[in-house]
């Protein structure tokens, strides 16, 4: 783990941000580095539904995905300190963002929009709300519309460029600044 302050983790991390930005890549290697089992929205949401995201949207539409991301995100909530990547579009919806700003230590991945769509141009098939668009169109209209609600994460980190390692250290930066520094300093 990166040199400062040892930090309590007293609730689950929550990372949340666009698709691409790495919240399950760098969400594992943050849960090893804070000795925190590591647990992916996702892929929760996957098992629950016994179907894949792409099929849950082709079967039932991305209303029906969204009230199952709803009910397992508040699930994984309750089940003390963890690392939790969120999908992309999660902390969209006003109860679970609520929930999450008042049950856990929330952290804004941020990737400027060319490395995102890079990014996420290596794995087409696995976003359904890219299939059939302009990626670049369609992450920029995500990004813009979805910014505003980031914002109110509790932390916000640069996690472009670089290494996962780079990613992570400052990752662990920003939890040990926020964790360690008194509430009314």
């Amino acid at each position: 783990m990166a040199d400062g302050p040892v930090i309590q983790i007293d609730k689950p991390i929550v990372l949340l941000g666009m698709m691409g930005a790495g919240k399950s890549s760098l969400g594992v290697r943050l849960g090893e580095a804070l000795g925190l089992k590591f647990r992916d929205a996702d892929t929760e949401i996957e098992k629950a539904a016994q179907m894949s995201i792409p099929e849950i949207f082709e079967n039932h539409g991305e209303t029906a995905f969204r009230e199952g991301e709803r009910r397992v995100i508040l699930r994984l909530l309750t089940e003390g300190p963890q690392v939790l990547a969120l999908g992309g579009g999660a902390f969209v919806n006003d109860e679970t963002r609520e929930q999450i700003l008042a049950q856990a230590h929330s952290i804004w991945l941020d990737v400027p929009l060319d490395e995102l769509v890079r990014r996420v141009q290596k794995k087409p098939g696995k976003r359904p709300l890219l299939a059939g668009q302009n990626v670049r169109a369609k992450l920029s209209e995500l990004q813009e519309a979805r910014a505003p609600l980031y914002a109110k994460a509790d932390l916000k980190v640069d996690v472009g460029g670089g290494t996962h390692e780079d990613a992570v250290a400052r990752l662990v930066k920003a939890l040990q600044t926020r964790l360690t520094t008194p509430k009314d300093a």
